[in-house]
């Protein structure tokens, strides 16, 4: 969360009204890898609303500027802003996360949605979480669990499974490679990525 003295980019019009009002209503922007030149701060994004053109807006903001850091928002404390056919697949997302005792986060349109209020949601939308990495007796069940969801789900299932260190990578990329010999995953950090063998990213 920042406090006022976010640096605002060259804009016009709605979208620089949008993130002049941002930072007065002390809404969060997401951190980021820095671009290649980008120094002297803290390399963060703000995602505009689709009726604004889905633009993702780079900022760069001093380290005095932060307020505080913000945990995930775990996806039941989301949940009510969905509309009612989304109500299994965040049910049966739900009760796939107390079974195997992971809690999922929510990142994308949902987060920013309930975060801030403002229309990000779409029919098309997908449902984008984010789960802590798994011990790996669990983990075929975790993405066994995903497929299946996503499978009969109203909209689309993505996003990435975390390790301790903050790398992520994308769990349909992983239930794809996971069983073959050969299989690799691109690995994101904020650090870059790198290509890792699927199998033993749990080992």
């Amino acid at each position: 969360m920042l406090d006022r003295a976010l640096r605002m980019p060259e804009l016009a019009g709605d979208e620089r009204e949008l993130l002049a009002g941002w930072a007065e209503r002390g809404w969060p922007v997401i951190v980021r890898r820095p671009a290649l030149g980008e120094t002297g701060g803290i390399a963060v994004g703000v995602p505009m609303p689709p009726a604004l053109g889905k633009r993702r807006v780079g900022l760069t903001v001093p380290v005095p500027a932060v307020a505080r850091m913000l945990p995930l928002v775990a996806l039941e404390e989301a949940a009510a802003l969905v509309p009612p056919r989304l109500r299994p697949q965040i049910d049966a997302v739900l009760a796939l996360g107390r079974r195997l005792a992971l809690r999922p986060a929510v990142f994308g349109a949902l987060l920013w949605q309930h975060l801030t209020g403002l229309s990000y949601l779409r029919p098309a939308s997908d449902l984008d979480l984010l789960w802590p990495a798994p011990d790996r007796d669990i983990q075929p069940d975790l993405l066994a669990g995903l497929a299946r969801i996503d499978e009969h789900g109203a909209v689309r299932l993505d996003g990435e499974i975390l390790f301790s260190g903050g790398a992520g990578v994308n769990w349909r990329e992983l239930h794809a490679e996971i069983g073959r010999p050969a299989g690799a995953v691109l690995v994101k950090s904020m650090k870059g990525t790198e290509l890792r063998c699927a199998r033993t990213l749990f080992a």
